[in-house]
Order: C-alpha cells, then structure tokens, then sequence
C-alpha cells in the first residue's frame, strides 16, 4: 500500500491500514483538514468537487462530500467530470476551492484528492504544507452541530459551459473545422473523457467519430498514461478507419496527445509545441514549459520572435511562472496545454479544439505538421535510491562535475549540452530520482542518459 502528500495532492493506492494507503481514515482526515483550511483561507463555506470515473470514485465521492458536510460547507458536486472542467467550476461558483477525486493517469488502484484554490488553481507548495500540519491536529477540528451541517447540490450543468467557454474562444474557428470533415477515432480509456470528448468535437462540428474505450466504468483496458506504447489499439483503429487522425485523453482529461494518419504516435511533448505554434502565429507572446519538456517549444517561440521560460516540474510552479511572465500559452511535455484565456489549468479539451483549429487552418495532415517542427527525442530513465541516500547532495557533485556546462537548480539539476540536455530531480510522486534527456537522436538521447547514471553511480561508489 501506498500513500504520498505531495505538491500533486493526496495520492495513494486503495485500501490497507490507516497511514499506509489511502483508506477512509485518511480521506476523512485530508478532507476535514483542507475544507477547514479553506474557509479560514477564504471566509466561504462552498467545495466544488468532481471525479473521474475510477472504480473507488463513488466511494470517495461520498466520504469527501460527507466529510465536508460535517464542518459546515456546502458542495457542489458535479459528478463524473473531469479536472479542468472542476477548475472552471469553482470559480464559476465564487466557491473558496474544490477536490478532484482522480489519481490521474496511475492505474485502477490508485485513487487521489487533488486540491484546488479560490482561483481554481491547484494550491501551493506552502498552502499543501499547510493542509497537511492540520491534518496531523484532527484533535482540534470542530464539527458541526446538526442546525450547521452543510448541504449537497448536484450540478450536471458544467460540461456544457466548458464547452460554450471553449466555442466561444476567438482562436477556436468551428467553421473551419467543420469544413475539414475530419475523421477521428478517440480512446478515452473508459473514465469521464468518453463522455466529454465526443460532446466537445459534436460541438466543433465533427461528424465522424469512432469511439474506443469511452464507457466511463473505470475498467481501464491498458495503461491509462496516454504513452505511444499504451495507445497500440487506437493507432489500429486509426489506420482500420482510415481516420485523419487519433485523439488519446488520460482518465481526468488533462493531458493530450495525437496518433497521425499514418497510426505513428504525434508525441506526447509536441501536443504544446503544435498549439503554442498556432497560438504564437495568431497573436505572439511568450510561453512556458517544466525543465523536463522538449526543447521545441523554445525553439518554436525564438523562431516567432518571442521569450520561453521553464519552470519547476508541477503544474503550479508553471502557473506561476507563466503569470510572472505573461506567457498567452504554456504547459508540460505530458500532453498538459494550459491555456490562460480560458483558465490556468491543464485543459485536454481546449488543446482539442486549439489543436483541430490549427490542423484546419494549414490543411496539413498530421504527420506533415509534425514533420514541421524541430526533431527531438526525450529519454525517461529513473533510479530508485537507498534508504538514508542523500540525493541533494549527490546531484551537487554532479553540478560540481559540470560545473562550464549551463545548468539550472530550480528543480534538481538540469545540464545543457548545445541542444541536448539532461535533467536530475526527486520525483514528487514516487520514490525515484527521475533522470530525463533529451537530443536530436533517440540513441544520443539515451547515451545522454547512460553517462549520468554511470556519473551518479561513480560519485556513489567513490
């Protein structure tokens, strides 16, 4: 059994002892703490909450809402929806935060507690500090009497206005790719995506649409992580279909990735590469992605006259840097485009309509749009360290090593070599040091990777 508090929320697998997984206990107390968290953050007592279709998500729904009513707020529950959609709905309620009951792209058995703000934004490294002291002092959490307990409202209004808000964007043009006559087969991995998605292309005038893996039980038929090797099926299906294109959502709908005509997987990394393209072109301005994203989006924005910066791994540290800067676009390499005109949050279904927006408007197959970009290649290696291992010290003498190379601590230690980088850091949601790379080749990319491990584990054994 697994439990991790981290940036990223409140991740475990179901079931096992209080502590350990992610049991009732532990949901009840999370909640407890987060909702009191809220309302002396905010002076509101109303929660929008919201799941994915996950197997343990009726469950959780209930513990959560419940709990939440025990201290006096109110919910809003939208249901099986999917993580930008709640974004959208707290703010759309003036609520003072909101729980997305997903574990993201992990498998069945994980279930998570993602927390949001007032902003609907998910909430900082600090206010998660903050959540997580109170939690250890349940003891001093007052519950409601019975005149003061909170109420429910269900709420199956809000995939309709996520997809009014996108229709109504000046860059999405339905028109257009009504015009194109795409044919598209989606796997939305059987979670909530096989209901918003096919609303949202119906919506942007898609007629053709060959559904696989959208009936929202939570029985994931593969790896949910929406990973060229996970998508075997759907690059089938595309080819069988003879379809323009395959669309690929994780089960909370906030990451996005493309099969071409030809069933070859577009790259999870360059889902934001092609919108920020179509972005840049149509308005200019300056983007943003983690240290551990492709190259080519930097590429892409200095080619159109404009500034890229990188932050922190974790989609509130993108935020961040993204208002700090004010990028009109940004995201991560996972196939997350955050998209501020609509809101600042990790939106699958806006990157859809962006994205088809785009492939409309060149009239360019996906395979030709993707010969168009800079040609990278990432390699994701991990290494699980030993008990008691001090691996901020270990990465200093990495950055000692290579100390004339450009490099970056924001998170971890990221080393550029000409256009090849690697990048070092503590995963935020497994025990693992996470060792990316990345160059023009797949081979150099992992001869990148190779060399750093056989650094790390020189250092080690010194």
């Amino acid at each position: 059994m697994t439990l991790i508090k981290s940036i990223s929320g409140i991740r475990g697998t179901i079931g096992g002892k209080a502590g350990e997984g992610l049991t009732p206990v532990d949901i009840l107390k999370f909640t407890a703490a987060y909702g009191k968290w809220i309302v002396s953050k905010t002076g509101k007592n109303k929660i929008v909450i919201g799941r994915d279709a996950r197997i343990s998500g009726e469950m959780m729904r209930n513990l959560i809402a419940g709990t939440l009513q025990s201290i006096g707020i109110d919910v809003v529950d939208l249901g099986l929806s999917t993580t930008p959609t709640v974004e959208i709905a707290v703010t759309e309620e003036r609520a003072g935060g909101g729980i997305i009951i997903t574990a993201s792209h992990n498998p069945k058995q994980w279930n998570a507690l993602k927390l949001l703000n007032a902003d609907g934004e998910f909430i900082s490294d600090q206010d998660g500090k903050d959540v997580l002291e109170l939690a250890e002092t349940m003891d001093t959490i007052n519950f409601s009497e019975v005149d003061e307990l909170g109420c429910v409202r269900l709420d199956g209004t809000y995939l309709q206005k996520h997809i009014d808000k996108i229709l109504a964007l000046p860059l999405v043009n339905v028109e257009l790719i009504r015009k194109a006559n795409f044919k598209v087969v989606i796997d939305c991995v059987n979670s909530t995506g096989g209901i918003f998605v096919p609303a949202l292309l119906k919506a942007l005038g898609v007629e053709t649409i060959h559904e696989l893996y959208c009936t929202p039980d939570g029985n994931f038929p593969h790896n949910p992580e929406p990973l060229p090797e996970n998508l075997v099926a759907l690059s089938q299906e595309v080819l069988a279909k003879k379809a323009d294109f395959g669309i690929a959502v994780d089960p909370d709908v906030d990451r996005l990735c493309f099969i071409a005509e030809d069933g070859v997987a577009f790259g999870e990394e360059y889902t934001l590469v092609a919108v920020s393209d179509y972005i840049l072109k149509a308005q200019g301005g300056n983007t943003v992605s983690n240290l551990s994203s492709t190259r080519a989006l930097r590429d892409v924005t200095e080619q159109a006259g404009f500034t890229y910066n990188a932050s922190a791994v974790g989609e509130v540290n993108v935020v961040n840097k993204m208002k700090a800067t004010h990028a009109i676009i940004g995201g991560e390499g996972n196939g997350g485009v955050i998209y501020p005109e609509l809101h600042y949050g990790r939106d699958a279904l806006v990157g859809i309509a962006l994205f088809l927006t785009h492939l409309a408007q060149l009239g360019k197959s996906v395979s030709q749009l993707k010969a168009s970009y800079p040609l990278y290649f990432i390699s994701k290696n991990k290494m699980t360290p030993t008990e008691g291992m001090d691996i901020d010290g270990l990465l200093k003498k990495v950055q000692d090593k290579y100390i004339d190379q450009p490099h970056s601590t924001i998170d971890g230690l990221k080393i550029e070599f000409g256009k090849e980088w690697v990048h070092l850091r503590k995963s935020n949601t497994e025990a693992i040091i996470r060792i990316y790379s990345e160059s023009t080749s797949e081979a150099n990319a992992n001869n990148l990777a190779t060399r750093l491990i056989a650094d790390m584990n020189e250092i080690l054994g010194a």
